[in-house]
């Protein structure tokens, strides 16, 4: 692959020159860590969460400050612009750069000190700050500020913009928590900045000692000001504290390898008092009178980034207020006294940790929510993280909603009220020439508006390119030039991130929509969520990157190829990327062909965790099948797409061949199972799951005698199916484990429910899709079917045969969709495909839609058909894993419900099993698959006692069990039909 610059238009600095080659050859040289200069390590950084994108020439990922200062040694020489990139969630564009990107996230990673006693942490700035939060918690410490991407941000990062998070109310800024930096400036020079002067470069004492009088009086007074260089904390009755002034500079002075900073003292106990008020003007009145009382946090959101049955007290906005005490009581009591002081329409006061825990995700999740509106449009930052004193926000917040409406704009504000912080993320149209004049008049007149309430116009992110530009409207032309003059005294050759602060981009250039295609290519899928167009379902990551969580809690999924290999190129967000630069074809050039995206979504488990957790709701899983379907359109397939993608084939033609003894055996046997895996492309480590000595259907039809050609229905009256239900045959339950269908009859029964089994004739004459065919001759010559929900067709894009089986089965399970009875799946993942790949892919059909409506899982069915039903006592714990597919798309509350009424105690983890259908079998995917078993699984089965009952719903993830742990995992099913059978042998 070779390596090229690439020109940006409206970028500052021209690097179409360098000879790019050249100098990957020099970095590679020069540096110990990592030099990425093909296409893949350069889409992945073309973007951070902002509004722009840049390309850069290429990215290093040093090893330490000896990598640092070569780097900045070598592109000096050559006049190529450096850029510090930490987690890369950014909303202002400044962690992007046309020159070489400093990736800290790879190996400046560590904690180097922690000191209790001096409440101090040495830190290097790819440092994630959860990572400093868990370290420190154990002393009863913890770094005061906390970005609501706390879980992936880094350090360095946070004293590049100068972040802040949810209590600063009470813990100030990243700046009020910084006591010394280490920094590399462009010209080599290694500085430990601190008070009292401390490492300041050449000629900024000077500088700041004569503008002594601009400095005292030429910044805003207010909490959350992050705009400009901080040169008033050079100030002598401010300590002349160089390292504060270097925090929010957004690595325009010099290249951070190291900082010393404060903790602060984390309450034993804390409380939640989440208050009710009509609409976010009042909830942001009421903010400021609250401070006197000490709360932790005074946090704000109104009703439309709120979740339909998130729990909140009745209101139109709500602020949330958290206190801190030794003592739950302490807490609680601190909590009460804010509700009184409050005048609300309604409140919560929450003590319990995991209950506080669910309500701040909702708070943080914002940041992507935010960018749906109610409607399903697109809404972007921009004008993110505006600060105005807390006393005038109510009045700022009406104006600033007024001048939304002028411009025929919406927005829904929240952030953090008590500092007087807004965020928002508003509909502008940055795809057409018109819409993004509009974001510029719009962008001009808030400023303004900001500046007269005596504000900053970022309180939190930085400018970037999104303000830098309108500075001067804040500080005026003398103030600005005072920035340029400090910037010259650091980074006299302008090589660090520039563009940023001064000498700014236009902040409507660089735009990442602007590249992307006119026109909406074709595509497979529907994408209801984003109007059938595949720009906008690409265009939905916005990187806020919480796909990047090394470490998951309670039930999240997302994203487990990540966690396994820590690579940005197997996070939901960097494949993303790769997608929309295969989309704008500048860098990825050849399109659906593309091998680096081919590279990047291979290790894709198509767990569908990023549906669901991701804020933005972007779906890989989907978005792989598309690509796959693209990519191997009149090309050779790998030959695992044929023996596993056509899995249901396969077993249906041993079935009839009543071959499953036989492949037993040569499945057992190591020559001839080593020679099948090896021609079917699977993983050579597993072994080939035994087929069943008897399909679920030859039982089925051995225990009740069936009519031929009979439909479920027939019998019973077609506007009242009363209590029926259609138990789907998928393939795994049919062929692999049919105990899973045996038992769910006995449960379904038991519980009152009659049970049928889906249509299995098909006519031979008419179009596939009419169902109309109801002639005796078209009987006498029908063929026999077997539904399928094409999962294992989806999952490895063979998107036209998916079609095609799809469309059959709606021909079979027509009788049942006019009769309207409830069709219950056993295996979570067939039961997501049909609720979601089955109407996206057959959007014009409208029986699709009417059978996706109609899928039930096991506990639904007993929940909504047999209400009045107890299921039998088994009184034990469990251990296991909510299937992947069953927490992204269908839900797991009724199974959590149905466990609590059979005394089965404890909650199963999250995560995913790793094996994935298709994925854990495939050749190359091993390590991966067990990475992921490894991270929550099979941990949670081995520490389980000895009586608890190992839950897994899914063949897949019984499967990894029992290959990996040797641990048989049983369907919920199979556990309540077992505790059925007791309770009758003891009668």
């Amino acid at each position: 692959m070779t390596d090229r610059g690439e020109e940006v238009a409206g970028d500052v600095r021209d690097v179409r020159d360098t000879d790019v080659v050249a100098l990957a050859g020099v970095l590679r040289k020069a540096v110990r860590g990592e030099v990425g200069f093909d296409v893949t390590a350069r889409a992945l950084v073309t973007m951070d969460a902002s509004n722009y994108r840049r390309v850069p020439l290429g990215v290093v990922a040093p090893r330490d400050a000896d990598d640092v200062a070569a780097v900045l040694e070598v592109c000096r020489e050559r006049g190529v612009p450096v850029v510090a990139r930490g987690g890369g969630t950014s909303i202002a564009g400044q962690a992007t750069g046309a020159g070489v990107v400093l990736d800290f996230t790879r190996h400046m990673t560590a904690l180097v000190e922690l000191d209790p006693g001096s409440r101090t942490a040495v830190v290097q700035p790819g440092l994630v700050l959860d990572r400093l939060q868990e370290a420190a918690a154990p002393h009863g410490l913890r770094f005061g500020p906390d970005p609501s991407t706390h879980s992936r941000c880094t350090l360095g990062g946070m004293i590049g913009n100068n972040s802040c998070g949810s209590h600063s109310v009470a813990w100030g800024t990243t700046a009020d928590s910084v006591r010394e930096l280490s920094v590399i400036t462009a010209r080599g020079r290694r500085l430990r900045l601190g008070q009292g002067w401390a490492g300041a470069p050449d000629g900024l004492r000077e500088l700041a000692e004569g503008e002594l009088a601009r400095l005292r009086t030429g910044f805003p007074d207010l909490p959350r000001r992050i705009s400009g260089y901080a040169l008033d904390a050079l100030l002598p009755e401010k300590g002349a504290d160089v390292a504060r002034s270097f925090c929010g500079s957004e690595g325009t002075l010099g290249i951070l390898t190291e900082a010393v900073v404060r903790l602060v003292g984390n309450p034993r106990a804390r409380a939640l008092a989440v208050l009710a008020y009509a609409d976010e003007s009042a909830a942001a009145e009421a903010a400021a009178g609250l401070l006197p009382l000490g709360p932790l946090t005074v946090e704000g959101m109104a009703a439309d980034l709120v979740p339909a049955g998130a729990g909140l007290p009745g209101g139109g906005a709500w602020l949330f207020v958290e206190t801190g005490g030794e003592t739950a009581a302490e807490a609680r009591a601190r909590a009460e006294e804010i509700v009184r002081a409050a005048d609300v329409v309604d409140f919560l006061v929450v003590t319990d940790p995991a209950a506080q825990r669910s309500l701040w995700r909702i708070r943080e999740d914002a940041a992507g929510t935010a960018t749906r509106m109610p409607d399903g449009s697109e809404a972007w930052p921009g004008w993110e993280d505006c600060a105005v004193p807390p006393a005038r926000l109510g009045g700022y917040l009406r104006e600033f909603r007024a001048l939304l409406a002028a411009h025929g704009l919406r927005g829904t504000p929240y952030g953090h009220f008590g500092d007087g912080c807004i965020h928002v993320r508003v509909d502008f149209d940055l795809l057409t020439e018109a819409g993004v004049g509009r974001f510029r008049r719009f962008s001009e007149e808030l400023a303004g508006l900001v500046v007269a309430h005596g504000g900053s116009l970022s309180g939190e992110h930085g400018d970037g390119q999104a303000r830098a530009e309108l500075l001067p409207r804040m500080y005026g032309a003398d103030m600005v030039g005072l920035f340029e003059r400090a910037k010259a005294v650091w980074d006299p050759d302008d090589l660090l991130n520039p563009g940023m602060l001064v000498r700014p981009a236009r902040l409507d250039e660089n735009l990442r929509f602007s590249v992307l295609p006119r026109r909406p290519v074709d595509v497979a899928f529907a994408y209801p969520s984003d109007g059938g167009d595949f720009r906008a379902a690409v265009r939905r990551c916005v990187g806020v990157a919480k796909c990047r969580t090394t470490t998951v809690s309670g039930p999240a999924v997302m994203c487990p190829s990540f966690r396994a290999t820590g690579e940005e190129e197997h996070s939901t967000r960097g494949r993303a990327r790769l997608l929309h630069e295969m989309l704008a074809g500048d860098l990825v050039t050849d399109g659906w062909q593309s091998r680096e995206v081919l590279g990047a979504l291979d290790l894709c488990l198509s767990c569908k965790g990023c549906r669901s957790d991701c804020p933005a709701g972007v779906d890989m899983a989907t978005y792989k099948a598309e690509f796959l379907h693209h990519h191997y359109a009149g090309r050779r397939r790998p030959a695992a797409h044929y023996s596993m993608g056509r899995l249901p084939e396969w077993l249906r033609w041993a079935s009839r061949a009543h071959l499953a003894p036989l492949l037993n055996t040569l499945a057992a046997t190591r020559p001839l199972a080593g020679l099948g895996k090896h021609l079917a492309g699977t993983a050579p480590e597993r072994d080939i799951p035994r087929l069943a000595p008897q399909t679920f259907t030859t039982w089925w039809r051995k225990r009740t005698p069936a009519t031929p050609g009979a439909s479920p229905t027939e019998g019973a009256p077609t506007s009242t199916p009363g209590n029926l239900v259609v138990l789907w045959p998928d393939t795994f339950t049919e062929h692999l484990s049919p105990s899973v269908g045996q038992a769910a009859v006995r449960v379904l029964e038991a519980a009152g429910l009659r049970v049928a089994l889906p249509p299995t004739l098909l006519p031979r004459k008419g179009a596939v899709g009419d169902g109309r065919t109801r002639s005796a001759a078209a009987l006498l010559t029908a063929r026999r079917a077997r539904v399928c929900c094409g999962l294992t067709y989806v999952s490895t894009g063979q998107l036209e045969r998916a079609r095609t089986v799809l469309r059959r089965t709606l021909d079979l399970m027509e009788p049942v969709l006019r009769a309207g009875v409830p069709v219950v799946v056993l295996e979570p993942s067939c039961a997501a495909a049909l609720r979601t790949d089955l109407p996206e892919l057959l959007p014009e059909d409208p029986r699709a839609a009417r059978l996706s409506a109609a899928v039930l899982t096991f506990a639904e069915t007993l929940e909504r058909h047999a209400p009045h039903w107890t299921p039998p006592a088994v009184d034990r714990p469990v251990a296991g894993q909510t299937h992947c597919h069953q927490h992204a798309v269908l839900g797991d509350g009724p199974d959590r419900r149905l466990r609590a009424a059979a005394g089965l105690t404890g909650e199963l983890s999250g995560g995913c099993c790793g094996l994935a259908g298709d994925f854990g079998f495939e050749k190359g995917h091993f390590d991966v698959s067990r990475a992921c078993a490894e991270e929550q699984l099979l941990p949670s089965v081995r520490q389980a006692p000895d009586n608890t009952v190992i839950l897994a719903d899914g063949f897949s993830c019984r499967t990894q069990l029992d290959q990996l742990a040797d641990v048989r995992g049983r369907h919920l099913a199979e556990v309540l039909a077992e505790a059925l059978d007791r309770a009758d042998g003891s009668r």
